[in-house]
Parts: structure tokens; C-alpha cells; sequence
């Protein structure tokens, strides 16, 4: 026997027509490009996505079609959330931070049929136009007083295009598995992955979202993410703050800015705040300098990468702000635990609460989690024992994007290897140890380790090489090249930083190299990275 239910799909654009509809005067501010404070209201936001909506059906696409965006945290980027997910299009976001050739093949992956780009990124795809035949046509996110020249090929202005359009649109009653989104991971080994979300993922994931014990969002709150929409869905920010009403706070190109971050958490009301410890880094450095308190910031997700205890401090005892770390990936749409106290803890000390807090946090419900020894077998959450991360969940991918298996990342029982090495203590509370897989993580942001030993090893000097990460105080991680010379070889640190130019993103070069006579290998030849890391575990680079 079955339930009499109604089996009313889980759709984005039903998001949308409920922010528009509840919470239609709530205000989008937005730092743009062509206007440094840009004001409008959901209701507005929505109607413009409807105009983009029966835009995008007129250029002759077919649902399911990818169509991408190269565009930094405003009001435009938002409207191509709704209005490509919602009209049956899948809405491919692309970090404009990664290396042209990585951009090349994320785009022909994707067989992405348009490109909306922000005016600062045409440059960069007009370095590439020629390796990317299939874009039918560029989309520039401005209006005609701001369009660039440009050699690209079908340039169309973003407000140009849905001008002309009715803001009326019927939202097609999708089946709520059609895919809605696509986001690439940053290729930690070989190729990257593209990971495609579906809507009834996204609208759970969005339920998830504004619970209490994970971001517990309303509608009293103003929300600033500084983490980008190009990222995983600015961690599902654009669709729960649609639920709930909350004031949203977009920083355009300054999302790395201390100063305009901290204006906009004063100006703005700001009362919770997301992004990766980097940029926190850089805000609460300014804010001393400048000597400013975050007064009216309640509380801040921080994820990405593993927070320091100090910045858990500095929120908490410069500014009063609860720092409430999260873990999630690409692969998990992406939150995946949340850290925040349990009933029974209100007697903890402070130091006890900083402890707990240092913590990638409880499971959610909807993302199941265990930790797995070598052979399979689950461990206990003891808080000691420490194996392989898997998780499963109705927004954990189930594949990659025209992977079908290869990529051996899933169980025979179902369950995805996040490739992290965790222990989970008897509370449900995770910490990360360590990675399965040697990447490097800076700022956020992945760098493969295997990438910067191909690129050293095809230098003339270089008999052998090795990456790893070592602790840096503003980016958590930094790679190190440890490098063995070619036997009567002789060649310098800066010739071999200066051989990475133009071979991989400026930003992935190594802050430093280590000379060294051998490295450690195992009895099958590879090298022994964990040897390396004990080796260096006291190095510090030199600035």
C-alpha cells in the first residue's frame, strides 16, 4: 500500500517562484563591475530569470544542453542560476582560477553549447576560442556602455539579450531527477571530473542547508558567501537563502578584498558569512590593522580546507563570532558535516568547545558517513581509530559525468570514497588525518602534487622529483619540490621555479625547492611520501 500523497516534483524553479512569491521584497546587493553597489529584490532577480529563461529558448537549445558561466558573485550570475537550471538547461559553472588547458577540456567535456562570462574573463577565453569550436556563442554579463571589444566569435550583450523579453515564463514540469547543474573538480589526478547535480539533489541538500544545527538560516538573516558560485554551488547558498528569505550580500570581483569585505559586513547588516580560511585570513588582518571590530557578524561557515585554531580564536575573542566549520566536496553537492554543539555540552570549558570546534563536524542527515580499514571492514567512531571516509546520500554523486565507473571512486555496496582519511569520535563528531590521495590543498583550492613532479622532471637537471604539502600560516598548505640533480647536473632553486611558468597555474608553483641526495621509494619504485612528509615535518618556507 502506498501513501495518497501529492508527487509534487522537487524543482529549482519551485524555489524560485517561492522566494519571489514569499519574500519578494527582500533585497540582493550585489558589487559588480559596472556598478559598485547594485540593489534589487528577489522579486526582480526572478523576473529577470524568466527573461533570460525565454532568452535561452530562443537560441535554439534543447533541455538538458550545457550552458556555462565564467562569472564572479553577483546579481547577473545569480539570475543564470534560475533562470538555465529552472527552464530544463544544465547550468555548468566554471573556476576561471584554473590553468587555460584544464579550461579547454572542461569546456569540450562538457560539450558546453554557450559561454555567459563575466567582461574580465573575455581576455582568457579569447586565448582558448580556437581550442573550443564547439561554444556556439559568448554571452558578455553586462550591459552596452560596459560591452568590450572583442575577437570572440557571436558576442552577444547579457542585457541586450533579455531585454526584448517577456518576464513571464511557464517553468516546464521537469522530472525532479533531470540534471539542473555541472561542476568539475579540479583535476587532483589526471583529468578533472565533472560531478552533475540534479534538481531533487539540490532542493534536499537546500533543505539541509538552513537547519539550525548546520547554518540555521531565516529570514532575519543577511548573508554574505564569499565563496564563489563557480564553487560547488557557493555551497548552496543561491537556492536556501531562496527558501528562507535571508538578505543576500554578493562581492562581485572583491571577494578577496579585506576592506570592501569588511564595509559590506558593516553597511550591509551582515549576520553570517561563508568561504574558505584564506579569505577569512585576509579580512581579519585587515580588520586589525584598520583596527575594526565584525560587530554585527553573528557567525561564519568555514570550509574548504582544515581551519586553524587561531582563527577560531580571533573570530571568537576579537569579534565575538562563531566560527562553525563544515566538510563537503564537489561530490557531495557539497555539505557533508557540520560542526556545532550537541545538547549536554553547555558545560563544556572554552578551551573544550575550541577542541570540539578545530573539527569537521556531525554527519547531516541525508549524508551518511563511516570509515573504512584497507580491507574494507568498518571501524568504530572512537575517536582513534582512523581510516578511508566514505559517504553515501540523495546528494552524493552516484557517478561522474560521462565516466561511467571509470573512475573506480565508489563501492561495490554503493558508498563514495571521498579519498580523505577521518576518524569520527563516539559524538558523530569527524576529523580529517589525512589524504589517500597526494594533493596538495591551498587557499581551498586543489593542486596536484602529480602535476608540478611531471612538469619538474621534464627539466634537464632533474633526476627525480617529488611535492608535498607543508602547513603555511595564510594558505594551510604550500607545495614544497624536493628534488634529487641529474648526475654532473648543476642548476638553481629560481631556474626551477621559473621553469614552471607558462606549464602550470601561476598560483600552483612551489614556494620553495629542497635539494636532496635520494628519495625514499617503495619496494615497487614509488616514492614513499610519507617518509618525505616525517622528513620535513619541522621545514618552514622561508618568508
Amino acid at each position: 500500500m502506498q501513501g495518497l500523497m501529492m508527487n509534487t516534483p522537487l524543482l529549482i524553479s519551485s524555489i524560485a517562484e517561492h522566494g519571489a512569491k514569499y519574500h519578494g521584497g527582500r533585497e540582493i546587493v550585489s558589487v559588480t563591475a559596472d556598478n559598485p553597489r547594485h540593489r534589487y529584490t528577489y522579486r526582480e532577480c526572478i523576473g529577470r530569470a524568466r527573461q533570460l529563461a525565454n532568452a535561452l529558448d530562443k537560441l535554439g537549445l534543447e533541455h538538458g544542453d550545457r550552458v556555462a558561466t565564467l562569472a564572479w558573485n553577483d546579481y547577473r550570475h545569480l539570475e543564470a542560476y534560475y533562470g538555465m537550471s529552472g527552464a530544463g538547461y544544465v547550468c555548468h559553472t566554471i573556476n576561471p582560477r584554473l590553468f587555460p588547458e584544464q579550461l579547454v577540456f572542461i569546456i569540450n567535456h562538457a560539450e558546453d553549447r554557450w559561454i555567459f562570462t563575466d567582461v574580465m574573463f573575455v581576455p582568457l577565453l579569447e586565448a582558448i576560442a580556437d581550442k573550443i569550436s564547439g561554444v556556439e556563442g559568448f554571452v558578455v554579463m553586462t550591459d552596452e556602455a560596459h560591452m568590450p571589444e572583442t575577437s570572440l566569435k557571436n558576442v552577444v550583450c547579457y542585457e541586450t539579450l533579455i531585454a526584448a523579453e517577456s518576464a513571464e515564463f511557464t517553468w516546464p514540469e521537469l522530472d525532479e531527477r533531470t540534471a539542473s547543474a555541472l561542476c568539475y573538480t579540479s583535476g587532483t589526478t589526471g583529468d578533472p571530473k565533472g560531478v552533475l547535480y540534479d534538481h531533487r539533489s539540490t532542493v534536499l541538500h537546500a533543505f539541509a542547508a538552513v537547519a539550525p544545527d548546520t547554518m540555521n538560516l531565516s529570514c532575519h538573516d543577511s548573508v554574505l558567501p564569499v565563496v564563489p558560485l563557480f564553487h560547488v554551488n557557493a555551497w548552496g547558498i543561491p537556492y536556501s537563502t531562496f527558501i528562507t528569505g535571508a538578505k543576500l550580500v554578493l562581492p562581485g570581483p572583491k571577494m578577496g578584498d579585506g576592506e570592501v569585505l569588511c564595509e559590506l559586513l558593516d553597511t550591509e547588516d551582515v549576520t553570517l558569512a561563508l568561504g574558505v580560511p584564506t579569505v577569512w585570513l585576509g579580512l581579519l588582518q585587515y580588520a586589525e590593522k584598520a583596527g575594526k571590530r565584525l560587530d554585527k557578524l553573528q557567525r561564519t561557515i568555514v570550509g574548504g580546507a582544515a581551519v586553524p585554531r587561531s582563527m577560531i580564536e580571533a573570530f571568537r575573542d576579537q569579534h565575538g563570532v562563531d566560527l562553525r566549520q563544515g566538510w563537503g566536496m564537489t561530490e557531495t553537492s557539497p555539505l557533508g558535516a557540520a560542526n556545532s554543539t550537541k545538547a549536554g555540552m553547555e558545560s563544556l570549558t572554552p578551551d573544550e568547545r575550541l577542541d570540539l570546534a578545530t573539527k569537521a563536524g556531525r554527519g547531516l542527515f541525508g549524508c551518511e558517513m563511516r570509515i573504512v580499514d584497507d580491507e574494507g571492514v568498518e571501524l568504530p567512531w572512537d575517536g582513534e581509530a582512523y581510516g578511508a571516509l566514505q559517504v553515501r546520500g540523495p546528494w552524493v554523486c552516484s557517478d561522474y559525468f560521462k565516466l561511467e565507473g571509470g573512475a573506480g571512486s565508489h563501492t561495490d555496496d554503493g558508498w563514495f570514497d571521498t579519498g580523505d582519511v577521518a576518524t569520527i569520535d563516539p559524538g558523530g563528531y569527524m576529523a580529517i588525518t589525512d589524504r589517500t590521495k597526494d594533493v596538495i590543498k591551498s587557499g581551498g583550492e586543489w593542486i596536484s602534487s602529480i602535476e608540478l613532479e611531471n612538469a619538474a622532471m621534464g627539466h634537464p637537471a632533474v633526476a627525480e622529483a617529488a611535492v608535498i604539502g607543508i602547513s603555511h600560516p595564510k594558505w594551510t598548505e604550500r607545495p614544497l619540490l624536493i628534488v634529487v640533480k641529474a648526475e654532473g647536473q648543476e642548476v638553481s632553486k629560481e631556474e626551477l621555479l621559473a621553469w614552471y611558468d607558462g606549464k602550470v597555474a601561476t598560483w600552483w608553483i612551489p614556494n620553495d625547492v629542497a635539494f636532496v641526495e635520494e628519495l625514499p621509494h617503495t619496494a615497487t619504485g614509488k616514492i614513499k611520501k610519507i617518509e618525505l612528509r616525517k622528513q620535513f615535518t619541522d621545514y618552514q618556507f622561508p618568508e
